[in-house]
């Protein structure tokens, strides 16, 4: 998660807030063309496997190992994550972000794998779990600096293709929590996790295939630092751009200085703790059932924001963050199965229009020579609070009960909203036209 703040040439006019989209050749061009189909399939078909992932730890892991062995098994990953996701972002912009997510698909159908065999032979060991989560996360940290620096690549209208895949992102928290939940009822935590290594097969063949016009080609090649790559201060000289560009978006550095405050205290606790709430009063398969709903909800906000087109997509997002106070409330209140739905279901919606928002102000007001780099640092910022969030939510029940951490979840969640809002640069921040196909080509 991301948030820009400008640092390049003045936008053009937006359109007013729910008003039509701009006529011009990008928005009438197709998006629906071969490289954004291949894109998108890859992108579809791995998110179903992922969503099903929290879910499987929460219910496989979860009676082995309990709440901390969950929070410990997730923020191994996520902490690996946070550690190599810079590098990830300096590789992408060197070597090309398609080929390093073609490799790390390809590292995932091994970890994923791994792990199918162990649960399908008996309790795996918690060694394995923590190492295979270790190995994915660094996996995962060479892959999602690209997804940003992808889009731009393989579709002209970033809002639409951010909007598109929101959706299909949506479609998996549907369908992927509830199919988790009844596989493991079914036949075990293994098969989960073989679907999932299965997934990642897929992606990386459709990614491979994916043929870029010459201009994207160039965009996407390795860059002219990869000639000196056998200095010793070429890494350095490119983390320091990196970090320069996003230092220098005062909106991105704020956003992201309130995301890991939702780290630690929303996104990093939630599944541990709403999962053993939600399953010790209404069942294991109620808590599958609510994260679907989440997916309904991310649908319907992936939907709006193919509709909606903000003059200030940053205010509008934060507005509609706010709706995701409903879910840790409705968890800790212990509400019944329809607010709790409900509650899902809202949050879903509001957390997808805010992605879509963030995701096209990064590409669009993002140099892109750069653009893998600055997603790189965005997300080690944002993921680094979710990665204590997890370690440390099941120490934090022995000084206080879930319910009442999952209030405070709540209240963060609301401050942090209004956070943004009152945040000038963020609040200000107008949309801007997508780069051109010149300006794809990075200039060093």
């Amino acid at each position: 998660m991301t948030t820009p703040q400008t640092q390049t040439p003045p936008p053009s006019p937006p359109p007013p807030l729910g008003g039509p989209p701009a006529v011009g050749p990008s928005a009438r061009s197709p998006l629906w063309d071969r490289r954004f189909s291949l894109y998108f399939t890859a992108r579809a078909v791995s998110l179903i496997g992922d969503a099903m992932m929290p879910v499987a730890a929460a219910l496989a892991v979860g009676p082995l190992y309990g709440i901390s062995g969950v929070g410990f098994v997730l923020g191994t990953w996520t902490g690996t994550f946070v550690v190599l996701v810079l590098f990830g972002g300096v590789f992408a912009d060197r070597l090309g972000a398609r080929r390093m997510m073609v490799g790390a698909d390809l590292v995932r159908v091994v970890t994923q794998g791994a792990l199918a065999a162990a649960f399908f032979v008996g309790a795996p060991p918690f060694w394995l779990l923590v190492a295979m989560s270790a190995v994915a996360g660094a996996a995962v940290a060479m892959f999602l600096p690209g997804v940003n620096g992808m889009v731009p690549l393989v579709a002209r209208e970033p809002q639409r293709a951010n909007a598109t895949l929101k959706v299909a992102d949506a479609l998996a928290q549907l369908l992927g929590p509830a199919l988790a939940g009844l596989l493991i009822a079914l036949t075990g935590a293994g098969t989960v996790y073989a679907i999932d290594a299965g997934t990642f097969v897929l992606s990386a063949l459709c990614l491979a295939l994916i043929r870029l016009t010459p201009a994207t080609a160039r965009a996407d090649a390795p860059s002219a630092a990869g000639s000196a790559a056998r200095q010793e201060s070429a890494l350095r000289r490119d983390l320091r751009q990196g970090w320069q560009e996003f230092r220098s978006r005062t909106w991105m550095w704020a956003v992201i200085l309130i995301w890991m405050g939702y780290g630690v205290l929303i996104f990093g606790p939630l599944v541990p703790l709403s999962s053993a709430l939600i399953s010790a009063r209404l069942g294991a398969d109620t808590y599958g059932l609510a994260i679907s709903f989440l997916g309904v909800g991310t649908v319907l906000g992936g939907l709006l924001a193919l509709r909606l087109r903000p003059a200030r997509p940053l205010a509008a997002g934060a507005a509609a963050i706010g709706l995701f106070t409903a879910l840790p409330l409705c968890v800790a209140l212990g509400a019944g199965l329809p607010v709790l739905l409900a509650g899902h279901a809202l949050a879903g919606g509001g957390l997808a229009f805010w992605s879509v928002m963030w995701a096209t102000s990064v590409q669009t007001h993002t140099p892109p020579a750069v653009l893998n780099r600055v997603s790189a640092y965005e997300l080690c910022g944002s993921v680094s609070g979710i990665a204590l969030g997890q370690i440390l939510a099941g120490p934090a029940t022995a000084l206080a009960s879930p319910q009442r951490l999952l209030l405070v979840s709540a209240g963060t969640c609301l401050a942090g909203c209004a956070a943004l809002l009152a945040i000038p640069a963020i609040r200000t921040l107008h949309r801007a036209a997508p780069p051109t196909a010149a300006e794809a080509v990075p200039g060093d």
